[in-house]
């Protein structure tokens, strides 16, 4: 109790900051300055008058990798409405366009206890499922609380996120332990949870295994392939710094390679369009002299990766962990990766091992690996058909979930709330 405490009036000496960095946010996504009440714990609307099932998707990974996991919770239990909360604006987005107005969409509160109350009483939820690694202390308390039970869902652990998370034993530990189920990914991450105080953990498997690329996009893709008649190098959910260094890493252009870009996140696209000599957003089609084109639309991975050749996977030439590798096996597509993806450790020792991708030393690595893929048509359609063989082998977690959230309901029906 005492370090909750401590972690709260850090918050609170913080909350100035927090408000600052929130509006600064805004002036580039202006998603960050709307529904500010609701950082906090004030919604509008009425109150839901159906039981309610809510899933936190704290950004876009999430919200694709929850996203059949949603659907399918609405098909299954009909009489309960569905809340679905994030916390960035293009997470917000993505779910807007994921599942329209079929689930309510609104920020997560920041956690302040205050604000943790006026959420619960405002939803008063029946079960939460928090996606990967969202592990609020004062959020877990509130619905311990309420009498909530909390599903970890899709959890993952690195070694660096286990070390951080001992050294705030006293904070992290009661949390983890209020959990009602953990449903990780591997083995190895269900090892870490429970050195950290995860009470019941349950091996599903990776939910992103059970993503169907969106056909229109997947078809849009393949139609622009065919109109641009040109090998595409995709460089998929790029970090700050990487696209300087992979495209530096070129050789001499050949006058036919097109290096497709896609920064990880919206604010830093007109960074990158200095880079480019086309970008999407304006309708632009690459030109015969472009070398590199600007993917700076969201929602769109499926028609970038339906469009490309060889994925180079962004996020892993610095120690970031890495982006999501199983889109491009979804796709079909090639997957090289730099040396850092310890935030997809399982799913890309799977594909490793499937012959799926390529992992690299560094970026210049990378890039020679890619191009000789390019080259090399036989080795190129071996890697994507093993890629789409490993996400079909992988398939089931989402029913795991769906399961445990059954039986996590079951024994709710008739358990009063608890304040």
């Amino acid at each position: 109790m005492m370090w909750r405490t401590l972690y709260t009036f850090a918050l609170c000496v913080a909350a100035p900051f927090i408000l600052l960095r929130l509006w600064w946010r805004g002036a580039r996504e202006p998603g960050y300055r709307r529904h500010i009440g609701e950082r906090f714990g004030s919604y509008r609307g009425a109150r839901n008058e159906k039981p309610l099932l809510w899933v936190h998707a704290v950004s876009v990974g999430e919200a694709r990798a929850s996203a059949a996991l949603v659907r399918a919770l609405a098909a299954a239990h009909p009489g309960y409405e569905l809340l679905v909360t994030c916390m960035t604006a293009t997470g917000r987005k993505a779910l807007k366009e994921l599942h329209g107005e079929s689930v309510r969409i609104a920020w997560l509160p920041y956690d302040y206890p205050g604000s943790v109350r006026r959420f619960l009483e405002h939803f008063r939820p029946r079960l939460a499922l928090l996606v990967e690694t969202e592990l609020w202390p004062n959020l877990l308390a509130g619905c311990a609380g309420f009498g909530v039970p909390v599903l970890l869902a899709n959890a993952r652990m690195s070694e660096k996120s286990a070390r951080g998370y001992r050294r705030l034993g006293g904070l992290a530990r009661p949390a983890i332990g209020s959990l009602a189920l953990v449903c990780a990914q591997s083995s190895q991450d269900a090892g870490r949870l429970r050195t950290l105080g995860a009470r019941r953990i349950e091996v599903t498997g990776n939910m992103k295994f059970d993503s169907t690329p969106d056909a229109v996009k997947r078809a849009a893709g393949k139609v622009w392939r065919e109109r641009l008649a040109r090998p595409v190098l995709l460089l998929a959910s790029t970090r700050e710094g990487e696209e300087k260094m992979l495209l530096e890493a070129l050789p001499a252009w050949d006058g036919k390679l097109l290096v497709l870009v896609v920064p990880r996140h919206p604010r830093r696209f007109d960074e990158v369009a200095m880079l480019s000599q086309s970008r999407r957003s304006r309708g632009e089609f690459p030109g015969a002299q472009d070398r590199a084109h600007l993917g700076d639309t969201m929602g769109e991975m499926d028609f970038y990766y339906a469009a490309a050749d060889v994925a180079v996977i962004g996020g892993s030439f610095a120690p970031l962990g890495g982006q999501n590798l199983i889109e491009a096996c979804a796709a079909g597509v090639p997957a090289v990766l730099g040396p850092s993806m310890f935030n997809f450790a399982e799913a890309t020792r799977l594909a490793l091992e499937a012959g799926a991708a390529v992992q690299a030393d560094s970026a210049a690595d990378a890039i020679r690996v890619a191009l000789q893929l390019l080259l090399n048509s036989k080795e190129k359609e071996k890697m994507g058909a093993a890629g789409r063989a490993l996400c079909e082998a992988h398939r089931g977690a989402t029913q795991k979930h769906l399961d445990y959230c059954g039986e996590l309901l079951a024994g709710t029906a008739t358990a009063p709330a608890r304040r």
